[in-house]
């Protein structure tokens, strides 16, 4: 039987944020909350589902508003947030290795940066098969086996559509997308992700196959989410129908750019697939791919992604009036973020984390000291007044993207 993802508001709300984290807690006889000597939660003696054993049953109040959607974890004071409208709890700054693992870092480097990660409540770790041709997966995978943590304790995902030079290694395919998650499982040495992302829309490829071709990755047990990347919500919506016409598993998340000038999708049209069908955001290049930290002044440092090998196209944009204009505008933010306390990059960060059906922010970064810089905007957040966000669209001279 196929178990839809997407759920509807009222039955999330009725589970607290302490049910979610920690389980539900033992009742007076010792089980998991249900009734002395009840097994299953039915009364003694049976019961069943009769009118008295359902009058016996007394719900719980719901949890207060906002208690469920964020939560913040003992010790680290990471927040976590469900996936979309799913039972999954993922701190909402993730680590990304685009760029960085297997090509820009070091293996060492990588490693220093996901241990700090994990330690101060990272437990979203994206990663994509074409990612420095698959040399971002062996490294995370390679780290992960190491460490030895609980598999369980933290939330794997990864990409498909680019995966070799032949012409069935790329796309959406059923063939693709079960052969290269079984490549993409071999390089991490796991034996699941627990969310695998088609990272494009294909036209070659019919929305029927790639819905039953997740939803079998899923029911193998190779995958325990599906979602999309860099998807049109038109083409969201269709996956979405599709999974619901011949009972397949709908996709749960979309992963969008989502920055201070990158802002429409995230904030006009995936809050309605979020309220609509449950699918929630992942986001990605908070600060623009550095632009928005005002270290570029319209040079490019030798040391940053935009002098490595293959990406010209980054450094193209560095340099173009566009960007510079965008620079320019950033300078204006610094009082701002003199006056919270932080930095612009950690406003943009903090942004970036406000806006509705956002599950997670990907950080991506090449060392351990700047993501700890980075992990600072959750500070900031807390900051962040609807008065202080509105300043900030005035000084970008941003309409801000909110539905009348």
């Amino acid at each position: 039987m196929q178990v839809s993802i997407a759920c509807t508001e009222q039955n999330l709300r009725s589970r607290s944020s302490e049910d979610r984290l920690c389980g539900p807690r033992p009742g007076p006889g010792g089980g998991n909350g249900g009734p002395v000597g009840g097994g299953h939660g039915n009364p003694p003696g049976g019961g069943g589902s009769g009118p008295k054993a359902r009058a016996a049953l007394v719900p719980r109040p719901p949890a207060p508003a906002g208690a469920l959607r964020e939560s913040t974890g003992r010790g680290t004071g990471m927040k976590y947030r469900n996936l979309g409208k799913s039972g999954l709890r993922v701190s909402c700054l993730g680590l990304g290795t685009w760029v960085t693992f297997g090509s820009q870092i070091s293996d060492e480097t990588a490693e220093d940066v996901l241990t700090v990660a994990y330690e101060h409540g990272v437990n979203l770790f994206d990663t994509a098969e074409v990612y420095a041709a698959g040399k971002a997966e062996r490294t995370l995978g390679n780290i992960l086996k190491s460490k030895g943590w609980r598999r369980s304790s933290y939330v794997i995902t990864t990409k498909i559509f680019w995966g070799g030079q032949a012409e069935t290694e790329r796309g959406l395919s059923r063939k693709h997308i079960i052969e290269g998650l079984q490549g993409s499982l071999d390089r991490l040495q796991l034996g699941y992700v627990d969310i695998v992302f088609a990272n494009r829309s294909d036209p070659n490829s019919p929305m029927e196959e790639i819905v039953r071709a997740m939803t079998y990755v899923i029911n193998q047990g190779l995958a325990l989410y599906w979602g999309t990347s860099r998807w049109g919500a038109a083409e969201i919506m269709e996956a979405y129908s599709m999974a619901r016409q011949f009972n397949l598993i709908p996709p749960v998340c979309e992963q969008a750019e989502h920055h201070l000038f990158q802002r429409e999708k995230v904030e006009m049209q995936l809050p309605e697939l979020y309220h609509k069908i449950g699918v929630g955001s992942v986001t990605w290049s908070p600060l623009s791919c550095g632009l928005i930290t005002s270290k570029y002044d319209g040079q490019v440092p030798d040391t940053c992604r935009a002098t490595i090998k293959g990406y010209q196209w980054l450094k193209d944009k560095v340099q173009s009036e566009g960007s510079k204009k965008q620079q320019a505008k950033v300078l204006d933010l610094l009082p701002i973020a003199h006056q919270l306390g932080c930095t612009v990059a950690q406003l943009a960060i903090a942004w970036c984390l406000r806006s509705e059906g956002v599950s997670s922010v990907l950080l991506g970064v090449s060392s351990a000291e700047q993501l700890l810089e980075h992990l600072g905007a959750l500070q900031v957040l807390s900051q962040l007044t609807p008065q202080t966000v509105m300043e900030i669209d005035g000084l970008l001279g941003n309409k801000p993207h909110t539905k009348k």
